[in-house]
């Protein structure tokens, strides 16, 4: 069975939401600009603490209960120029940016969408500290689109502007720590139907729309710029939010990774209700068996047990024997899912279970101990064990226990976070509709034709003119064409190729995309955390000449090897500074005077031989083709072989 027929036999639904950041001259609500540099040390900090509030109906989100029981407090940072009295709650909202409701409105065009006929602003609530207000401002703009990715016809539902949320710089148990540069800039949300059933359609549908919205020449560039979450179902699940997937290309895996563990968790339904393991099973009796560990050598109990309030607490999760170490995805396993609740609703550091003892310095005779004292089945029953204050420790146990019965229903809904390896992990509960009410500060906007036609100017050309643009003006191949007419990076190669066309070959600067960064990545190396601007510098210094074109790969390796690197550290670093014609004519001649007698013997072989050589030295130092015309040159004069 091919890997698209066991998606469909599954029931694989997946939907995108792209988020995209506009590249303004200001913020979304306020005249600060949108760059996240600041040219000032001045920042001043404050303080806040979050409760949620009401929808329209009188609810509150059950996302926003769980962070407000958190009790914690922000500490935000707000450098000038970047940030104002707006981002910092203190001042009411400016209008809506024109430019980003313009961009807005021509991505929404392109995408063949309805406009709303007057745009509400509405509040999201967010209580997770990345709104200073407790809520995200946004707006929808467009509904029912579709883009065409492959043939396949991939519905778009709803098109938001929306301000991007603050920059989360360091996390304590009591407190979280924000900075105030990126709250604020615009954000373009984009919402797929659940068309999509694989995880390589997946990747070809955002890298379309991602393209879509660059290609405005309004969207910003770099790591962050865009970032997607993908909803995921399966036949006899339930749809999983996977928030904050940054590289494009980990989609797939993302997909593939959750659609395992979709599987694993409803093998595991299926091992329970066999072993007739029901709800009024699963109780939250926790026993405090610090007693039974008190002389016990493991670091993690003593650690706990030295705590003012520290307690060794026990849960027991009857017929689960065997299923907490079941792996779900690579390196998580079904007691990694308890763990992840704990955490979050407990803030413990982890859990400890049966299926992984003994372990952590807790002897096979201390487990025989804990499961007579508890009254637990060691053939039949798991015990989960938490070692820290007491009072973390029964809300955590008591979140272990909750999600042990959902375990029975299979694949609860809820909100998880993308693993830079593409495993997920426990977020927060899917939020609901309980989350918006209307922004009370910013009167509605009518969508006119006067701003329908101011926007047309950003709508991009068809792809169909782009590529015969990249064939017959570039001279680029079909497949290079083909490739870079499918990138995301598309709008960064026009860039590239209308400022330094004249003198670095449009192909080379294709190939930086199409194969380059392919082939790094592919060998493990960080190339993602090399930006743009760091690509245009190497791309600058073939400009110049002070490298060859053949020096692009390595040079690109050693700056995402070496983080803060500049070009020329890099060049000089390689020792890749370009060697003078004379330089290489004086090389030529040594190589064929100390291989005469084998050059003349072997004359049809004598290019090839002198080229090996030469190469050795100078790759990288200067253009292929040069050399390959010197050499020509010398051996014609030297010993008068004609190639």
């Amino acid at each position: 069975m091919s890997s698209v027929d066991f998606y469909k036999s599954i029931g694989l639904k997946v939907g995108l939401e792209i988020h995209v950041q506009l590249n303004t001259k200001r913020k979304l609500f306020c005249p600060c600009p949108t760059s996240e540099e600041s040219t000032s040390s001045q920042v001043y900090s404050f303080k806040r603490y979050l409760r949620p509030a009401r929808s329209e109906t009188g609810e509150v989100d059950p996302a926003a209960m769980l962070e407000w029981k958190r009790s914690r407090a922000y500490i935000y940072n707000a450098p000038s120029p970047t940030t104002c009295l707006v981002e910092a709650d203190e001042e009411p909202p400016h209008h809506v940016d024109e430019e980003s409701l313009l961009t807005a409105i021509a991505v929404a065009k392109a995408l063949n969408m309805e406009l709303i006929d007057e745009i509400y602003v509405m509040r999201k609530i967010v209580v997770d500290g990345s709104n200073v207000s407790g809520f995200q401002r946004t707006m929808l703009v467009a509904f029912n689109g579709s883009i065409t990715v492959e043939d396949r016809k991939i519905g778009i539902q709803t098109l938001c502007l929306e301000e991007d949320a603050a920059k989360k710089i360091e996390e304590k148990e009591s407190e979280v720590y924000y900075s105030l540069e990126r709250l604020g800039i615009p954000l373009i949300e984009i919402a797929t139907s659940p068309d999509i059933d694989s995880p390589e359609l997946a990747l070809k549908t955002a890298l379309k729309i991602g393209q879509l919205v660059r290609l405005t020449g309004k969207a910003k560039h770099g790591l962050g710029s865009i970032r997607q979450d993908i909803n995921i179902s399966i036949a006899g699940g339930a749809k999983i939010e996977v928030k904050g997937v940054q590289h494009l290309y980990l989609i797939p895996k993302v997909i593939e990774y959750e659609v395992q563990r979709q599987l694993k968790l409803l093998e595991i339904r299926s091992e329970l209700l066999n072993r007739g393991v029901s709800e009024k099973d699963l109780l939250d009796d926790i026993v405090d068996v610090s007693e039974l560990f008190k002389n016990s050598q493991s670091k993690i109990i003593k650690r706990a047990l030295s705590l003012p309030n520290g307690a060794i607490l026990a849960v027991k999760l009857p017929g689960f024997k065997g299923l907490l170490g079941r792996e779900v995805q690579p390196g998580r396993r079904f007691g990694t899912e308890l763990s992840d609740y704990a955490k979050v609703w407990g803030g413990v550091g982890g859990i400890i279970h049966t299926d992984e003892l003994p372990g952590y310095g807790i002897t096979s005779e201390d487990v025989v101990k804990l499961y007579e004292y508890i009254g637990a089945d060691p053939n039949r029953d798991a015990i989960v064990l938490v070692a820290d204050e007491k009072e973390k420790g029964v809300k955590a146990l008591k979140a272990v226990v909750e999600r042990a019965r959902l375990a029975l229903i299979g694949i609860p809904e809820e909100t998880r976070a993308a693993n830079p390896d593409g495993t997920t992990k426990y977020m927060r509960p899917r939020p609901g509709s309980a989350r918006m009410y209307p922004e009370t500060d910013i009167p509605p906007i009518r969508i006119t034709s006067e701003l329908v036609e101011k926007a047309k100017t950003l709508i991009p050309e068809h792809p169909d003119v782009k590529y015969k643009k990249l064939v017959e003006k570039h001279g680029l191949s079909k497949a290079l064409a083909d490739a870079l007419i499918n990138a995301l990076e598309l709008d960064f190669y026009e860039y590239l190729a209308e400022k330094y066309g004249d003198k670095v070959p449009y192909s080379v600067i294709a190939s930086i995309f199409i194969n380059t960064i392919p082939m790094l990545r592919r060998e493990g190396i960080p190339i993602d955390e090399v930006d743009e601007n760091t690509i245009e510098r190497v791309v600058e210094a073939v400009a110049r000449g002070v490298i060859a074109k053949e020096a692009i790969p390595d040079i690109l390796a050693y700056l995402a090897k070496n983080p803060g690197t500049t070009v020329e550290q890099a060049i000089n670093a390689l020792g890749l500074k370009t060697t003078s014609v004379d330089e290489l004519d004086k090389l030529i001649e040594n190589i064929i005077a100390s291989n005469k007698e084998k050059l003349l013997s072997k004359q049809s072989k004598a290019f090839n031989i002198v080229m090996s050589e030469v190469m050795k030295t100078m790759r990288g130092k200067v253009d292929g083709k040069l050399i390959a015309d010197r050499v020509k040159v010398k051996l014609r004069e030297v010993l008068n072989i004609e190639i």
